[in-house]
């Protein structure tokens, strides 16, 4: 369970990384979907942070694909469970960074929409392996 948990993280990561730093030009679309609001230098510095959030995804889907071939490399389950925590926490941070825009689109406003396309399985996806990875290290712990 812990080698499919982590593979899953991996999965995920990289496709963070494919989209925030190799397609940042097309995630800076989706998080500024209207074409009017894209002819300004913040609008360039949102789709060059993207490189940032990239390297961040591609160091954390690397962890865990070395964690996958490090099965036997810890010997009690809370050194496992620090591990599945820290990416729920990771996980969680880019879930919970979207409630915000999600309770302005429940309200008709928002810079980009949290419940379409792209943003909702963002959003669904980090929610899950947010509990997924919790749940695992609970399991661990207790």
């Amino acid at each position: 369970m812990i080698t499919i948990t982590l593979l899953l993280n991996a999965i995920w990561f990289g496709m963070g990384f494919q989209a925030f730093y190799l397609r940042r030009k097309v995630f800076g679309k989706v998080l500024v979907p209207n074409k009017a609001d894209r002819d300004n230098s913040a609008y360039d510095a949102v789709v060059e942070a993207g490189r940032f959030m990239g390297g961040f995804n591609l160091a954390l889907c690397l962890l865990n694909v070395m964690l996958v071939f490090n099965l036997g490399g810890f010997e009690t389950n809370r050194q496992w469970a620090v591990l599945l925590i820290f990416n729920a926490l990771a996980h969680g941070s880019q879930f919970a960074g979207n409630i915000p825009m999600a309770l302005a689109n429940r309200r008709g406003g928002g810079l980009w929409p949290v419940f379409r396309g792209v943003m909702l399985r963002i959003f669904i996806i980090d929610f899950t392996l947010m509990i997924a990875n919790a749940v695992m290290a609970a399991m661990l712990l207790f």
